[in-house]
């Protein structure tokens, strides 16, 4: 299934933030469809190439429906 682009609005080494698509899980949900987190953490993973687990934290949450502005902690 072709996800649409997922536009990076700010990243530094503590934060990233993302326009959240809508009918996308921001996390991992019973429907097994990909989520916004684990597409993220393996976006980080590509890209800077990281061995391993990537370490993303879910500031806050917006429901599948809904897209908008999300905020992530790229560090605990």
């Amino acid at each position: 299934m072709n996800r649409p682009p997922i536009p990076l609005l700010y990243e530094d080494n503590h934060l990233l933030v993302v326009e959240k698509p809508v009918n996308i899980p921001t996390q991992k949900d019973r429907s097994g469809d990909p989520d916004l987190l684990s597409l993220l953490k393996e976006d980080l993973k590509v890209r800077y190439g990281k061995p391993g687990r990537v370490y993303l934290g879910l500031v806050h949450r917006l429901d599948r429906p809904v897209g908008g502005v999300m905020v992530f902690a790229k560090t605990s």
